[in-house]
């Protein structure tokens, strides 16, 4: 029946069958109501939604984005009559430019069965534990599926199969940087997000465990400055002596040249006697000065 609708719609409207054939595809992966696509006949990469949106590569050819709509049109209604349950959902991909870059998109979760397509043998490649996805897509070779109840968003690159903690995010959309590393970016309330910044719970179905925080090393006391050898040893300070009694007489010292303040004023005439010898004071300030000295013993 698929074949029969391709052929008549490809008659209709003047496309292959092949091209009409990809576009019935994109429609129903829109959930019938819009499409991505990307095909020579279309002029490339483009876009329709219900009620008049196109968008196509070869943007100044008014007669064949008329052509596409009219085709687009008939695609849903076809697909709206062998549908059996719907689809539903609000996610999208977002649209690539360029030969080799393809990408399409559901809206929705994949409940609706329609009696024009056979089975795809890619479907269903996510942990089937994680049930029937809210919303599936492909860019290049990178598929997505995303499972907002169960907080889980399933990527496909190549043969590896990673599952992801979305965290509080409400994924609304994929984009892959198609230069440098070609990172995977999605939009969701908190604008553009890298991949990468997912918690990462499975590979290939193995559970991932969570990454080991290394302890912090605990501070390596310094060590305790160690005094050198030649320091000299600290002082000890005296013990204190009792203050002599009131009623006890000090005593004088035996012999007046063991006065402390004798010998000072010994040694001041000495030095006096070096001033006057090399002219500094004259004989009479001298003899001034010495009899004032030796007054004081």
């Amino acid at each position: 029946m698929g074949q029969q609708i391709a052929q008549t719609l490809s008659d209709r409207h003047g496309f292959s069958v092949d091209a009409v054939a990809h576009m019935l595809q994109a429609v129903y992966n829109g959930n019938g109501s819009m499409a991505q696509f990307s095909h020579p006949e279309f002029g490339g990469s483009g876009q329709w939604m219900s009620g008049g949106m196109m968008m196509l590569g070869d943007m100044f050819n008014q007669n064949l984005k008329y052509r596409v709509s009219a085709l687009c049109e008939d695609c849903a209604r076809s697909i709206a009559e062998n549908q059996n349950g719907t689809q539903s959902g609000v996610f999208q991909s977002q649209s690539q430019s360029g030969g080799s870059n393809y990408q399409d998109q559901t809206s929705g979760s994949h409940g609706g069965q329609n009696d024009l397509f056979a089975p795809d043998p890619r479907s269903n490649w996510w942990p089937q534990e994680l049930g029937s996805p809210t919303a599936s897509g492909s860019q290049n070779q990178t598929r997505y599926a995303y499972f907002a109840n169960e907080r889980r968003l399933a990527v496909a690159t190549g043969d590896d199969v990673w599952v992801y903690d979305t965290l509080q995010h409400n994924i609304g959309g994929f984009s892959q940087q198609q230069s440098g590393d070609g990172s995977i970016t999605f939009t969701s309330q908190f604008g553009t997000v890298s991949l990468a910044t997912l918690p990462v719970v499975s590979r290939n179905g193995v559970p991932v465990p969570p990454p080991q925080t290394v302890p912090e090393p605990a501070p390596i006391p310094e060590p305790v400055q160690q005094p050198f050898y030649n320091e000299p040893a600290p002082s000890i300070a005296p013990a204190q002596q009792p203050a002599p009694s009131q009623n006890q007489p000090e005593s004088a010292p035996a012999n007046p040249s063991q006065n402390p303040a004798s010998s000072d004023v010994f040694e001041t005439i000495d030095r006096l006697g070096n001033l006057l010898d090399k002219g500094y004071i004259t004989q009479e300030e001298f003899n001034q000065k010495k009899s004032n000295l030796l007054d004081r013993i």
